[in-house]
């Protein structure tokens, strides 16, 4: 029977290894089963952000040491470049083994990589399609037979570059948008509402192209999506429950109505045996195994009635401040700050919102 380990390992360096190496000697990981890699890389998450491609290089090295090419390019590395405030580095390693029948339903892992998205379709219906296709593949993979049972699905999808547009206009393509920032948000909100189709949170009729990046009262409670320059299909890791597995670990999932909104997590935490009414102490707090999130900065300009200037900001991107601010917020409630927080939360959440999932250890 499957079993699930998420391993949250400490980074000193995008490319740094070394704790993963250390894990792994100790017979602590077997890298035959790493399922997905998550990282929180300290760029600025923006187009130029080298910071994970050069993550994705180490990382990819290093599974190539141990596991071959072909197995190496089947594990998901999803790289969120970004560690504003005191958000720490840190790799969270998806592990998959087969063991003994334990408690039972258990976290689930599924994973699914697409094919190469054109970049005339990137922002449009085609890429919703084409991730949505990709998250049933995933669930299937994670024997997740019913949508409900799905807590969070991690993206990472493309964006575009002045060569990628190039070689659109060379075929007499169009492409969505010529600003390869503006790209981002596109191909972040296409596989948001791809993931909100593949389960059943929004009606397929109301996503037009029109509707992407624009339409804020569409959106999923359990899309995350990130964009990077490092890919051009999709690499799609979903988390969720099955009585197909077991295991220690249980997870389950918040909407943040806005970046101040930690009781929606709180009560989460409750429903997974950590119910106090503070920081989480010691005790519990280790328990805590990840903490996974979005952030967005309301594109109205307000926080509970009042104004903010993240999207007023010319030298420091909305994205980075909302990062910042989430990962303060749920620091506070969790007692650390490494946790997994992306910025750009377009159609993930509501506007200025996002969703939150939390890994742990089952009491006991």
């Amino acid at each position: 029977m499957p079993v699930a380990r998420v391993h949250r390992i400490s980074a000193d360096s995008p490319d740094d290894t070394a704790g993963l190496r250390q894990v792994i000697a100790a017979g602590q990981l077997d890298p035959a089963g790493i399922t997905a890699i998550f990282g929180k890389t300290e760029g600025n998450g923006l187009v130029n952000d080298f910071s994970r491609g050069l993550a994705v290089r180490a990382l990819t090295g290093l599974l190539e040491e141990t596991l071959g090419y072909e197995r190496a390019a089947q594990v998901c590395l999803v790289m969120s470049g970004g560690t504003e405030g005191g958000m720490a580095p840190h790799w969270t390693v998806f592990e998959r083994q087969e063991g003994a029948a334990g408690a039972s339903p258990a976290l689930a892992i599924g994973k699914a990589h697409t094919p190469a998205l054109a970049p005339e379709q990137l922002g449009r219906r085609a890429q919703v399609e084409l991730v949505a296709e990709g998250v049933r593949a995933a669930m299937r993979d994670a024997a997740i037979d019913d949508p409900a049972d799905v807590h969070f699905v991690q993206i990472k999808c493309p964006l575009l570059t002045a060569q990628r547009i190039a070689a659109a206009d060379a075929r007499g393509a169009t492409v969505a948008t010529r600003d390869t920032l503006k790209s981002m948000g596109l191909s972040r909100a296409a596989s948001a509402l791809g993931i909100g189709l593949a389960l059943g949170e929004i009606d397929g009729s109301r996503i037009t192209d029109a509707a992407i990046g624009s339409d804020w009262s569409l959106w999923s409670g359990r899309a995350s999506t990130s964009a990077g320059i490092e890919l051009m299909g999709h690499e799609i890791v979903v988390l969720g429950v099955s009585a197909a597995w077991s295991g220690p670990l249980a997870i389950d999932h918040a909407v943040m109505a806005d970046g101040l909104d930690i009781e929606p997590v709180r009560a989460a935490l409750a429903r997974l045996g950590l119910d106090v009414p503070g920081q989480l102490p010691p005790s519990q707090r280790d328990r805590i195994v990840a903490v996974l999130a979005k952030a967005e900065a309301s594109h109205d300009g307000r926080l509970r009635g009042h104004r903010h200037t993240m999207t007023d900001d010319s030298d420091i991107s909305a994205t980075r401040h909302a990062r910042a601010f989430v990962a303060g917020s749920l620091g506070g409630l969790i007692g650390h700050a490494e946790i997994y927080v992306s910025g750009g939360a377009e159609h993930q959440g509501p506007d200025g919102g996002g969703p939150v999932a939390v890994i742990v250890s089952r009491a006991g």
